[in-house]
């Protein structure tokens, strides 16, 4: 056993090796981060997953503004718990504390390779369990292993979606779970191993542990009819109560979903199969086909096992069925919704393919664990290779790289193979198989980094612009008293929770459906189909939301602090009807702050020292005031919004706005007159909270005696909020507390939907797991108590 345990210790740490030093090699051949000038932060990695950690990072070092369950920094105020179930909760996220916070770019760049490495290891421990009689190779098994975490799912899709990631560790780990529920060992353990699979997560663990459901099951093919009952109810139980326990998490996870605006809805298309091809071979790139790709070596063993008379027949032909099987299953439409939990995701189609690329390289082991593969086997297997090749040069994704990288791959492996199979040889045979690999891993991890820098949106490493930004926001910051905003010149979705401060934008998976439309109907604008709210620089929601400082950027200028006077974070409304939102945001933003501030234009002009403010969502082009700089629009919904955006302040009669090439269709000019909200402001003062202290779940404020009306706190009305003992009621999209005059107080604590709930499966899988734990020592006793009573009887 220690003989065992030690190959696989070996073969583990090499498999996470040549891992590592496949992807850095990539990397580097890129000149992508931290080995070149090239961003890596592409799409939501840089727009979403990089901001997240470095809130993370925040709350590890208490610098944060909110907790676990409320997050002040974005969206004016929004629940926590759904986005760090989404995004944070890997337990190699937390690594990142040990980073320098202006370092977070490469912190996330290390959590992720970790995670591919521990693939690799978790992979190679996996193969050594199906079979330990090795017979002396186990570090082929190592390189069967890297191929799994170097596949094209790895490097191409899921090396700037770092939370995909945990699926890829978690799907050998599940299939080891499935293998302790035939040999009724670790009871404990497996549930802890689905529970930390789900939570670090839920989605890409959904797919591995349907994925490791018909592993087990071929797994099982050859089991008596009792004992493969009694193995499918150990694994059952090991996956209920391991969601059980991930519970508190994924409950709360769902509702947020639930809770948030709609994103795209699309249908299915199956990709062609000559593309299907291509993507199994080196250096090709496709967002909507499964990236199939695994080396040579392991595409080649996985095609030879049918032709493999050293493996039993059955075995292999249950397993070359479980690989066609699955393949089919990634491009037909019913099949395709189970695997992505009965929806169409919004980006790529085949997100299960990490689950496939596992499979196939269990299969190439099969073909190998029984000795190396021989004339028949590598002939059969090369034939099939052949055939995806030749199906494969009918696709448009194949680059000039890919063949020949396709064809001194398979010679160096066909090679290594037949060196393998003379002993004194294998040292060779290793170098081969594994530079194979690594070469073709590296060129297709460089030319996936260069394809998406031209493919898709990027965003820069942390760098002196930031540093700025941050210690500006910082220097301006007076929380809770009011809020200070990055700015509308954002370099990512989520400027807040990365450069710091308590903004309007806010960009996640759970982007409040209240909070887009509140948002929308004052004027904001928007990217990723309203998921990605954008901050709006205007001096009426400052005043609303209690903006009290802004940074502004100019090009090739240091930030600058802009502050205004604003109420409280908490005011008070006089009594009467709730007014409702119209079409106009100028309009709706004066019955939000509860005055009239804003003229319409005369003979197409405002009047002298009024602002300009210009309202066109669906246009794209540049608008400027009279001879001013020129502002750029982008609007085209449903994807994009343009916000209502500032022009200046006009100095000079007769001032019109002039537009570049075309003027908007439907457009609407407000000219705001900033007297009037000055008055305004002083009223929210004067009747608003005296006081107000915020934590990281609520709100405390104190008013002034007798107030009667509505007050309103400066946050958008998302589920879970309640004031005072009941659920809150809404102002216009806001939390509200209705006022009757005797109370000096408001009291507004949030707690994020689902979270009772969860924590009661979560408390309730955790007593079943300790009695679980305690049965042994339960049946223990009970036979030594039953020895002594029966050595009692004798005597």
């Amino acid at each position: 056993m220690s003989t065992l345990q030690s190959a696989r210790g070996r073969a583990a740490a090499l498999a996470a090796l040549i891992t590592a030093g496949a992807v850095c090699a990539g990397d580097a051949v890129a000149r992508s981060f931290p080995f070149g000038p090239h961003t890596r932060s592409v799409n939501d990695l840089g727009n979403q997953f990089v901001p997240f950690h470095a809130h993370l990072w925040d709350l590890l070092h208490g610098r944060a503004d909110g907790g676990l369950l409320l997050n002040w920094q974005s969206g004016y105020g929004t629940s926590f718990l759904p986005d760090l179930g989404t995004y944070l909760t890997s337990p190699f996220s937390m690594l990142v504390g040990l980073f320098p916070r202006d370092g977070i770019d490469l912190a996330v760049y290390v959590v992720t390779l970790l995670k591919m490495a521990t693939a690799a290891a978790a992979m190679t421990w996996l193969l050594l369990s199906l079979r330990k009689d090795t017979g002396g190779r186990w570090w082929m098994a190592a390189v069967l292993g890297a191929s799994y975490a170097l596949c094209g799912w790895s490097v191409v899709e899921a090396s700037y979606n770092p939370m995909w990631m945990d699926g890829l560790v978690a799907f050998p780990l599940l299939c080891l779970v499935g293998e302790w529920a035939c040999t009724a060992r670790r009871p404990v353990l497996g549930p802890v191993v689905v529970a930390v699979a789900w939570i670090a997560n839920f989605y890409t663990a959904y797919m591995a542990t349907i994925g490791a459901a018909l592993v087990l099951l071929v797994r099982l093919e050859e089991t008596a009819a009792g004992d493969r009952l009694r193995a499918l109810l150990r694994a059952a139980r090991a996956v209920l109560l391991g969601i059980a326990l991930a519970a508190p998490v994924l409950i709360p996870v769902f509702l947020g979903s639930k809770h948030a605006y709609p994103g795209w809805t699309k249908e299915f298309a199956p990709a062609g199969w000559a593309d299907v091809f291509a993507r199994t071979l080196p250096a090709t790139y496709s967002f909507f086909t499964p990236a199939v790709f695994l080396g040579s070596g392991a595409l080649l063993l996985a095609a030879a096992l049918a032709f493999n008379s050293a493996v039993p027949r059955r075995e292999r032909w249950v397993w070359t069925g479980l690989a066609a099987a699955v393949a089919v299953s990634l491009q037909w439409g019913p099949t395709h919704l189970v695997w992505h939990v009965f929806a169409t995701p919004n980006g790529s189609p085949y997100r299960q393919t990490f689950v496939f690329a596992g499979i196939l390289v269990i299969a190439g082991w099969i073909c190998l664990s029984h000795g190396w593969p021989g004339r028949r086997a590598l002939l059969g297997g090369g034939a099939v290779v052949a055939v995806i090749a030749l199906g494969a040069s009918f696709s448009d994704l194949v680059t000039a790289w890919t063949f020949p990288l396709f064809a001194a791959g398979i010679a160096a492996v066909l090679a290594g193979l037949v060196l393998a199979r003379r002993g004194k040889y294998a040292v060779l045979a290793a170098l081969l198989l594994s530079g194979a690999l690594v070469g073709q891993a590296a060129a297709t991890t460089a030319y996936a980094d260069r394809q998406r820098l031209g493919r898709l949106d990027d965003y820069p490493a942390w760098g002196e612009p930031q540093s700025e930004r941050a210690a500006a926001v910082a220097k301006a910051d007076g929380w809770p008293g009011y809020r200070t905003d990055p700015g509308r010149d954002q370099i990512t979705g989520n400027d807040p929770i990365l450069l710091g401060g308590q903004g309007g934008s806010y960009y996640s998976s759970h982007t409040p459906d209240v909070y887009t439309r509140t948002l929308a109907a004052l004027g904001a604008g928007w990217t990723s189909n309203g998921r990605s709210v954008q901050s709006l620089d205007n001096p009426v929601t400052d005043a609303i939301f209690s903006v009290g400082a802004r940074v502004r950027t100019r090009q090739g200028q240091h930030p600058e602090v802009t502050r205004s006077a604003t109420g409280p974070l908490l005011t008070v409304r006089p009594p009467g009807p709730q007014p409702r939102y119209g079409d106009s945001p100028f309009r709706n933003q004066e019955m939000m702050l509860g005055a009239q501030v804003y003229s319409s234009p005369v003979a197409g002009a405002c009047p002298v020292g009024s602002e300009v403010f210009l309202w066109a969502p669906d246009f794209t082009g540049t608008a400027g005031l009279g001879g001013g700089k020129p502002v750029k629009l982008r609007g085209g919904q449903p994807k994009r919004r343009a916000a209502l955006t500032p022009l200046g302040t006009v100095t000079a009669p007769d001032t019109t706005i002039g537009y570049g090439r075309a003027a908007p269709r439907r457009a609407s000019v407000g000219c705001l007159d900033r007297a009037k909200l000055a008055a305004a402001v002083d009223r929210l003062k004067s009747t608003g909270a005296v006081s107000v202290k915020v934590t990281d779940s609520g709100v405390r404020a104190q008013l002034p005696p007798g107030t009667r009306g509505t007050a309103v706190l400066a946050a958008p009305r998302i589920a879970g909020w309640s004031c005072d003992g009941r659920p809150a009621d809404t102002y216009l999209g806001l939390v509200a507390v209705p006022l009757d005059g005797k109370s000096t107080s408001v009291d507004c604590s949030f707690r994020p939907p689902g979270l009772k709930a969860g924590a009661a499966i979560g408390a309730a899988g955790l007593l079943a797991l300790g009695v679980l734990a305690l049965l042994p020592l339960l049946r223990s006793r009970l036979r030594r108590r039953n020895g002594r009573v029966q050595g009692d009887a004798r005597m």
